[in-house]
C-alpha cells in the first residue's frame, strides 16, 4: 500500500491508523495508514482485495476487524444509488434527500450534472426501472452537487457511456486540481481518463 504520491494541500480531512479487514486466516489488508487532505486519490487493486471493503470502512458504513477511522472533514460519503431500499424512489425524490444530506448543495451544478448525465429523462422513473449505469449516474449527480468534504467513488467508470465517462473524467480533472474536498476512486487500475491527473494519494491493495 502505497500513499507516497501525498503531498500537502490543505487540511487533513480523512485518517486512518492501523486498519484492517477480513476475518481470521482471510485477511484483506491490514496495517493501513493514510492522511487524506484535499485532492484526488485513488484505491487501485484486483478483485476481492477489498477495494469496496476500504470504502466502506472509510465512509463509516461498516467497523474494521482492526484499527480506526477518523472523520475530520465531516461525515465521508460514498456515492452510491444502488440499495434495494430505495428502488420505488424517483429519481427526483432520491437526490431532492441527497441535496438535504450533502448541503450546502449546488442547484446550478445539478442542473449541468443532469444534462451532462443525460438523467432528465429519467428524474420522474423510479430507481428499479433504471439501468445500472443511469443509478450510477444519479449517484455521481449527487456526489458533484453536493457538499461532502470526503466523497468515494467505488468504480465510477463501470456501465456509463462514452458521454457520460468524458463528463466524469472531466469532474476529476477539476477535483485534482482545484478541489478543496477529498475525492476517492476505487478501481482496478487508475482509469484512463485519469491519466496524467496529479494525485493526493494513491494506495495499492494488489492484485
Amino acid at each position: 500500500m502505497d500513499d507516497s504520491d501525498r503531498h500537502d494541500r490543505g487540511p487533513v480531512l480523512l485518517v486512518a491508523e492501523d486498519l484492517g479487514a477480513g476475518g481470521p486466516g482471510q485477511p484483506l489488508f491490514r496495517g493501513l495508514a493514510l492522511a487524506l487532505g484535499p485532492g484526488l486519490c485513488l484505491v487501485r487493486g484486483g478483485d476481492g482485495r477489498g477495494k469496496t471493503t476500504l470504502l466502506r470502512l472509510l465512509a463509516g458504513l461498516q467497523p474494521p476487524a482492526c484499527g480506526r477511522v477518523r472523520a475530520l472533514g465531516g461525515t465521508p460519503w460514498l456515492a452510491d444509488a444502488s440499495d434495494p431500499a430505495d428502488d420505488d424512489r424517483r429519481a427526483r425524490d432520491w437526490l431532492a434527500a441527497r441535496r438535504a444530506a450533502l448541503a450546502p448543495w449546488d442547484d446550478r451544478r445539478e442542473r449541468e450534472l443532469i444534462a451532462a448525465f443525460s438523467l432528465g429523462e429519467h428524474l420522474d422513473k423510479e430507481l428499479f426501472r433504471l439501468s445500472t449505469g443511469t443509478r450510477r449516474k444519479l449517484a455521481l449527480a449527487a456526489a458533484f452537487a453536493g457538499g461532502a468534504r470526503v466523497t468515494l467513488l467505488d468504480m465510477p467508470f463501470a456501465a456509463l457511456d462514452a458521454p457520460s465517462r468524458e463528463a466524469l473524467g472531466a469532474l476529476l480533472a477539476e477535483a485534482a486540481a482545484h478541489s478543496s474536498r477529498a475525492w476517492i476512486v476505487a478501481d482496478f487500475e487508475r482509469p484512463e481518463a485519469m491519466a496524467g491527473l496529479r494525485l493526493s494519494a494513491e494506495i495499492d491493495l494488489g492484485d
